[in-house]
């Protein structure tokens, strides 16, 4: 047993017993972007994301956009939220829970269907800015 009683081993031991008990401590994020499906995808795809209870406190609803840029940093779509008559999720006020945001695959101009890439979906919560990796496929 005296291969225990090194420093580096004993550190490793600690650590490990650590690590689990300070995670369960941290409260959940106010925000969960959630991988969308199907992913890669063509020519749609959905992009679910849980806006957290503490979020809501005391009223607060907060304002929530999400588009959709290629690899050049261009803005190329704005997705719609499904469930609520088509809107587009541009600077939308929304309560907290569970949503899904709808992309058809299509450009801002609606013409032309997206062509096969990666694709990034930023979804901003209040100012804070969260990043989806996504790839189109045929």
């Amino acid at each position: 047993m005296a291969w225990l009683c090194r420093p580096g081993w004993v550190l490793l031991l600690l650590a490990g017993l650590a690590g689990p008990a300070a995670a369960q401590e941290r409260a959940p994020p106010p925000v969960v972007p959630q991988e969308n499906y199907p992913n890669p995808f063509f020519p749609a795809t959905t992009i679910p994301f849980t806006l957290n209870p503490e979020l809501c406190e005391r009223g607060h609803q907060p304002l929530v956009s999400m588009k959709i840029y290629n690899v050049l940093a261009q803005v190329v779509a704005v997705p719609i939220l499904l469930n609520s008559n088509g809107e587009r999720l541009d600077a939308l006020r929304l309560r907290c829970g569970s949503y899904e945001s709808y992309w058809d695959g299509r450009f801002l101009d609606r013409q032309r269907e997206v062509t096969p890439g990666v694709y990034y979906a930023h979804l901003v919560v209040d100012g804070e800015r969260y990043t989806l990796k996504m790839i189109a496929r045929r």
